[in-house]
């Protein structure tokens, strides 16, 4: 859901078992870049053209209303909730609405913001996945674009750190992959209500810690 440049689907068709990838995102510009053209291409492994992907192009909230599919993993890469449009895809009426697409033993990956300069707002979301029936497993890692960046891995059953990953990856291994579910003190959890669709306190939470940031 979102990812439209291809990118996590390229991480995902490393995994020798994976059958089949279904990517959702609203922009069909950014999907048809991203399949086209030569430098982008290259930067995704061709990742769209895959004949594994089939692409979507839709608002990935009332896709999953008017869907029926059910998958095993769902990676959600939506920007940041910088408004209540955006909002709305980071609340309990979200998660619950997409936790009935996912298999009983399935899992899903989402993008959070940063955990370092948006404490509040990540621990938002992870608090959000929680009051929509997911158990929650915090992870961060340090994105050179970006900073110290926030994910969450949540499923409806007990994790734990796999012990074998798929070849060709440069970054991940699993020596280092349970360090990224530690977090700093400075990163550490704190008090915060979850988003909902009629009271969406992520906006509110994102908009005042990204200001103290700017200013």
């Amino acid at each position: 859901l979102g990812g439209g440049d291809g990118l996590a689907v390229r991480e995902l068709l490393k995994y020798p078992g994976l059958e089949s990838v279904t990517l959702v995102d609203l922009d069909p510009a950014m999907t048809n870049l991203f399949r086209t053209h030569p430098l982008l291409t290259k930067l995704n492994a061709n990742s769209l053209n895959s004949p594994k992907v089939n692409v979507i192009n839709a608002d990935a909230f009332p896709w999953l209303e008017q869907n029926n599919e059910t998958f095993d993993f769902a990676v959600v890469d939506f920007p940041d909730p910088n408004n209540y449009s955006l909002g709305k895809l980071f609340t309990t009426a979200f998660y619950r609405l997409l936790k009935q697409h996912i298999a009983s033993n399935g899992m899903i990956s989402v993008q959070a913001t940063s955990p370092m300069f948006a404490r509040q707002s990540y621990w938002c979301i992870v608090e959000t996945l929680k009051q929509a029936g997911f158990q929650t497993y915090p992870y961060h890692a340090y994105v050179p674009a970006f900073g110290e960046w926030g994910f969450v891995l949540a499923g409806a059953r007990d994790w734990r750190p796999p012990q074998q990953l798929p070849a060709g990856l440069r970054y991940l291994d699993v020596k280092t992959l349970p360090s990224m579910f530690d977090f700093a003190p400075d990163m550490g959890p704190v008090a915060a209500e979850p988003n909902r669709l009629n009271d969406q306190s992520l906006v509110r939470y994102y908009e005042k810690e990204w200001r103290e940031i700017v200013h």
